[in-house]
């Protein structure tokens, strides 16, 4: 969290009822159970009556009860989960976002580079392991292995380490535990079967999760991503001001909160429109492609029906708005965007409750499975390999 911010009411909104709303950017989300476990968790702040994690974006937006609480409270309470919360600004998204996709890419191309040197060894090995190969060798390729494995885990898997990390210190199990717990015990058996010259090891099998796990991640980097840019995109066809006329003919630019219902806008050739209304007078040619996906131009002209964000061609429009701001069509397409973002299916709510679950399962059953085969009478090592 920032700590030199003190009151962060400041960047909270008035809602109703006495209440307020705050959006903030949060690093640190990196599934579904993260989600459950911070909506979850705000919702256990005394004040706090809705809390939504939307995470194409990482914004989490929580509506308090300001009689009852506030903002900072909000925020303190990310940071007891183990997250950290800051003012949400586009530009540092962006930033956050190019980071995190070099980082990954990275650790990909390293990986993915170990992965098919440690491949080769492996294969080697394992041929040799059903014909002819000494021992002496197997244990030279094993070292190999390791001497390549090694550093390139240690670094390909931060991602993932300092993820874990954190949800650890805060008493969280995140899917991201049992993802480092399976590489660095899967590295750590390797390397004491590679001491005690075992006929087996499992370097490549970290390296390939790492790898394949890690393509994953990307691409869901790269798919919010181009989730955010396209909401950004209809953001920005929204107009802040409109050329307004009063009844002597006389042009006047207003705030688009200013404007209302039955007034007449001036729309320059090249402008986009700020409203939606029918054209009163004038013909052109008004392009619609980020409104409605259509390419080809499409003539205006008295009568026709028109809408904001739309691009207006070579003639001079004079339209009668029927809206502005909030209820227009761009207004609507945007809330349906965000609204899909944030919404769950049935589907993806049982993904969040077996999320929950994932983690304390897996472990709990090799913990069993490691108990049962000491139980059994196999030795340590085949009962922990198990």
């Amino acid at each position: 969290m920032n700590a030199h911010i003190r009151d962060w009411d400041a960047f909270s909104v008035p809602a109703d009822d006495g209440r307020r709303r705050i959006e903030l950017a949060v690093e640190g989300i990196t599934c579904a159970a993260c989600i459950g476990d911070i909506e979850r968790g705000l919702m256990g702040v005394d004040g706090v009556v809705k809390a939504r994690v939307n995470y194409t974006t990482h914004r989490v937006a929580a509506v308090y009860e300001t009689a009852r609480t506030t903002g900072t409270a909000v925020v303190q309470r990310l940071t007891d989960l183990g997250y950290v919360a800051h003012p949400f600004d586009p530009g540092r998204a962006d930033d956050l976002d190019a980071a995190e996709r070099r980082l990954l890419m990275r650790c990909l191309g390293v990986a993915g580079f170990a992965a098919m040197n440690v491949m080769l060894l492996s294969i080697s090995v394992w041929s040799g392991n059903v014909t002819d190969i000494t021992p002496e060798t197997r244990d030279l390729f094993h070292w190999i292995s390791a001497l390549i494995a090694m550093p390139a885990v240690a670094y390909a898997g931060r991602p993932f380490f300092s993820a874990a990390w954190s949800s650890v210190k805060v008493g969280r199990l995140s899917m991201d535990v049992p993802i480092s717990l399976g590489v660095l015990l899967a590295v750590g058996l390797s390397l004491f079967a590679t001491l005690t010259s075992a006929e087996h090891a499992y370097y490549d099998s970290a390296l390939m999760l790492l790898f394949f796990l890690l393509c994953g991640r990307y691409l869901d980097v790269a798919m919010r991503r181009r989730t955010r840019a396209f909401a950004e995109n209809l953001a920005a066809l929204r107009a802040d001001v409109a050329v307004v006329l009063d009844g002597t003919g006389r042009a006047r630019e207003l705030p688009l909160s200013r404007v209302r219902p039955g007034d007449r806008v001036l729309v320059a050739p090249g402008e986009r429109l700020p409203v939606d209304g029918v054209v009163e007078s004038g013909s052109s040619d008004i392009d619609h492609s980020l409104v409605t996906g259509e390419t080809d131009p499409a003539p205006v002209g008295p009568g026709t029906t028109v809408h904001a964000g739309a691009l207006n061609g070579a003639g001079q429009l004079v339209i009668r708005v029927g809206a502005a701001g909030e209820g227009t069509l761009l207004d609507t397409v945007n809330r349906l965007l965000d609204g899909a973002m944030t919404a769950r299916s049935r589907t993806v709510r049982l993904a969040d409750r077996v999320s929950r679950a994932y983690a304390p399962v897996v472990h709990l059953a090799a913990i069993l499975t490691l108990a049962g085969g000491l139980l059994a009478g196999a030795d340590w090592t085949r009962s922990l390999t198990v």
